[in-house]
């Protein structure tokens, strides 16, 4: 599927879901990662993942094309567009647009893992994990007063 292809579907769905016209530009821009699509409020043009349309299927893009729809009518009859009003959710909710996009294979994952140092205490044998490193030579244990020694 190309721009064009997807303009008319955008005024196709448009006039079906809204009735009202989609008057802008919709463009499918591969530098969107971890989002479906991109609302712009300054010139009112619409950017749309195309992994939404090539990692699932033509009913997911529509569902992603009406949420960014439901921004765009909302914004121009100058009523609240963000996701927390209740114009939208409604709105959304009238429509059958996605809430939420679904995860892409391009989407970073959520939770970082986390490098720790673990030191143990050469007196009383406590282990402690640390991000960030430091001197084992200046730093004691505060059960005991001796000093630690690096796991990793």
């Amino acid at each position: 599927m190309d721009n064009q292809q997807l303009q008319k579907l955008t005024e196709k769905w448009s006039m079906e879901s809204f009735h009202r016209p989609f008057e802008h530009q919709i463009f499918f821009n591969s530098r969107l990662r971890t989002t479906g699509g991109r609302y712009h409020l300054n010139d009112h043009h619409i950017d749309i993942n195309p992994l939404m349309y090539t990692e699932f299927d033509l009913a997911n893009l529509r569902r992603v094309v009406l949420h960014e729809l439901c921004h765009y009518h909302l914004h121009l009859t100058s009523r609240d567009y963000r996701h927390q009003s209740a114009d939208f959710r409604q709105l959304l909710a009238k429509v059958g647009g996605s809430r939420y996009a679904p995860a892409t294979s391009k989407a970073k994952a959520r939770r970082r893992t986390h490098h720790y140092w673990y030191y143990q205490c050469t007196g009383c044998g406590i282990r402690i994990a640390r991000q960030r490193r430091f001197n084992t030579n200046r730093y004691v244990c505060r059960r005991c007063g001796h000093h630690f020694v690096l796991k990793n």
